[in-house]
């Protein structure tokens, strides 16, 4: 049997028509719609009456007996599928995310949504997130530089403060003055200067004598630094004692005029062999002879290429309270690395010797270009024991590198310095890893624990896009500039 539709659609009235045309258009209108429904109830009648719902099977608190599944009864065989299916039967799954505390990064690919990060934040409670230490790998032009000062600027938002103890390329300098913070430029001709030596203020909890100890043992632990630095070689035991009778001795000299001791009363002491055999006691004879090495790697910071820059007192005062700090290192950039990670030395110890309140705050410590710090034990020791004392100081370390394989140039398997460098790699629960050449993949594999997918995904990372191990869970996420940001993080000016 055929059925009929009516209906009836409201005509156009055009705005060129007069008020009595527009009357009569209106009154054919409703007649239409009138002669509608009355076609439309003739067809309802001729209609089958519809049938009625039948009744329910089972009653509405649920099927009965052991098929029901209550109580976790329901028995069912094992199914086996491909992920390819399990792809097209789920395929609205996604890692949840981070949260929404923190600061904010850019866009998680996978997701579709914002990703926020926040290390301090997430100590704590994302289980294996054991410290707020992170690793940052990229090749040259990918953004990762882009990366590390975005998220120091907006990390001063939430109340952080930033430190860079060593900016080898003069490239935090616009950073620091954009936040109203401090940038400190060393070289040579330059006037600024910064003693090693210097001995942060005393925290209100620690007692007197304690932090005295304390001061003195960062101050060994620098100069040893320094001297494997430029020897190329482990201190002798002998040669071990004679730091710690050189500092005792410049200490006290330095003590009397009222100034903290310096490099050059260290390099003096070192070279005074008959005060070093009569402050040595039982070894007299002996450690004149020891210090002849050590006197002459010291010397080069006092009279040699750093002359000027580590042996005066500071000309600058160390503001726990400014949003940023970093160290202009651009100056010394040239061929000679040594002479490079020798100020770094310097200036990051001078830095961190005011890390050390406790409650001085959540703040990032930056070290840009560590790459050059591989090859030299002695700074990956100190480096070893800024990122183990991050917890209890409330400080997120951030190391920026080239290649996970600069890890691999610290020394050969097995040997100190690459477990000092694994180490490092180790404490950091988070690895941001920006696009690796092909070369590198099997390195970046090996070091990080990647699956097939992430490794073959490194290898086509665009731009701004980085894979992050967060605690072991992944994230493929496209950083976000602001316009701001972009023409301030601009490292590529001089190629435009």
């Amino acid at each position: 049997m055929s059925h009929r539709r009516a209906s009836a659609t409201p005509l156009f009235t055009p705005h060129n028509i007069d008020r009595a045309q527009r009357r009569t258009l209106r009154k054919q209108t409703a007649q239409a719609e009138a002669r509608a429904r009355t076609a439309a109830g003739a067809d309802a009648e001729q209609q089958p009456t519809e049938a009625a719902y039948p009744d329910a099977v089972y009653p509405l608190a649920g099927r009965p007996g052991p098929a029901s599944a209550r109580g976790s009864r329901l028995k069912l065989p094992a199914h086996r599928m491909t992920t390819a299916v399990a792809s097209a039967a789920y395929p609205f799954l996604a890692e949840g995310g981070l949260g929404a505390d923190g600061i904010y990064i850019g866009r998680d690919l996978h997701a579709e949504g914002s990703f926020t990060f926040d290390p301090f934040s997430l100590y704590g409670k994302v289980e294996g997130f054991t410290n707020p230490n992170l690793l940052l790998a990229g090749v040259i032009g990918q953004g990762k530089s882009a990366l590390a000062k975005s998220l120091a600027l907006r990390s001063v938002a939430f109340g952080y403060r930033v430190y860079v103890p060593c900016d080898p390329k003069g490239e935090w300098s616009a950073v620091a003055a954009a936040l109203g913070g401090t940038s400190i430029a060393l070289g040579p001709g330059l006037p600024g200067r910064l003693n090693p030596l210097d001995a942060a203020p005393r925290p209100a909890s620690v007692p007197q004598a304690e932090w005295e100890g304390e001061v003195r043992k960062r101050r060994l632990l620098l100069l040893g630094s320094l001297a494997r630095t430029v020897l190329g070689r482990d201190l002798l035991p002998m040669e071990h004692t004679v730091l710690d009778v050189a500092l005792d001795a410049a200490s006290a000299r330095a003590a009397a005029s009222g100034r903290p001791p310096l490099l050059g009363d260290i390099a003096h002491a070192l070279a005074d062999g008959p005060g070093l055999d009569l402050a040595g006691g039982l070894l007299a004879g002996r450690l004149g002879e020891a210090a002849r090495d050590l006197a002459h790697a010291m010397r080069r910071l006092v009279f040699g290429d750093l002359a000027g820059m580590f042996d005066a007192p500071s000309t600058s005062a160390f503001n726990p309270y400014s949003p940023m700090l970093s160290i202009d290192l651009s100056r010394l950039g040239g061929s000679d690395d040594t002479a490079l990670v020798l100020a770094m030395t310097c200036a990051s110890a001078w830095m961190e010797a005011a890390l050390t309140d406790p409650y001085g705050g959540r703040r990032w410590v930056i070290y840009d270009e560590a790459w050059r710090l591989m090859r030299h034990p002695a700074l990956l020791m100190r480096m070893q024991a800024q990122w183990k004392l991050s917890r209890g100081l409330g400080i997120a370390n951030a190391m920026v590198i080239h290649r996970l394989s600069d890890l691999l140039t610290a020394g050969d398997a097995g040997s100190q310095s690459r477990a000092l460098a694994e180490g490092l790699l180790a404490d950091c629960s988070t690895r941001v890893i920006y696009r690796q050449e092909t070369d590198q993949l099997h390195a970046a594999a090996g070091l990080l624990g990647l699956t097939s997918v992430e490794t073959a995904a490194l290898s086509h990372l665009s731009r701004g896009r980085g894979l992050w191990k967060v605690a072991g869970r992944s994230f493929v996420v496209q950083h976000q500039l602001h316009p701001a940001e972009l023409q301030l993080f601009d490292t590529d000016a001089r190629m435009h």
